[in-house]
C-alpha cells in the first residue's frame, strides 16, 4: 500500500537537513558572541560618581575605584550603600548587554539554560 502524501509535504529529510544546519550556525554565531561578550569590560558608576566599578562580560569585578570624599569613617553605611549600587548596576548592565545582544542572533527565541 502506498501513502498519498500532498503536494508540499514531502521532503522532510531535506527541511530537516537545513534546520539542523541552521540551528549548527546558530549555535556556532552564539559561542563567538559569547566569547566576544566575556572579553568586554564596562565602567560603571554611582554616587554621583564618587565610586567606580569596573566588570568584564564574565561577571568578574575588575576593579573599584572609591574617591576620598566619600571616605568618612562616621558614616561607613553610605559607601556600602553605595558600592553595593555600583555592583549591582554593573551586573544589570552586563546582563542586559548580553540579553540584547544574544536576541539579536535567537530572534527572541526563547532557550533554556542560555543564560
Amino acid at each position: 500500500m502506498r501513502a498519498n502524501i500532498p503536494k508540499g509535504m514531502g521532503g522532510g529529510a531535506q527541511n530537516m537537513s537545513a534546520m539542523i544546519r541552521q540551528a549548527q550556525k546558530m549555535q556556532e554565531d552564539m559561542a563567538a558572541l559569547q566569547e566576544d561578550l566575556d572579553a568586554r569590560e564596562y565602567d560603571v558608576s554611582a554616587g554621583g560618581g564618587v565610586v567606580g566599578v569596573k566588570i568584564n562580560g564574565k561577571k568578574e569585578i575588575l576593579s573599584i575605584d572609591i574617591k576620598p570624599e566619600i571616605v568618612d569613617p562616621d558614616d561607613i553605611e553610605t559607601l556600602s550603600d553605595i558600592l553595593l549600587a555600583a555592583v549591582n548596576e554593573a551586573i544589570k548592565r552586563v546582563e542586559d548587554t548580553n540579553s540584547a545582544e544574544m536576541s539579536k542572533i535567537t530572534g527572541n527565541m526563547g532557550i533554556p539554560g542560555m543564560f
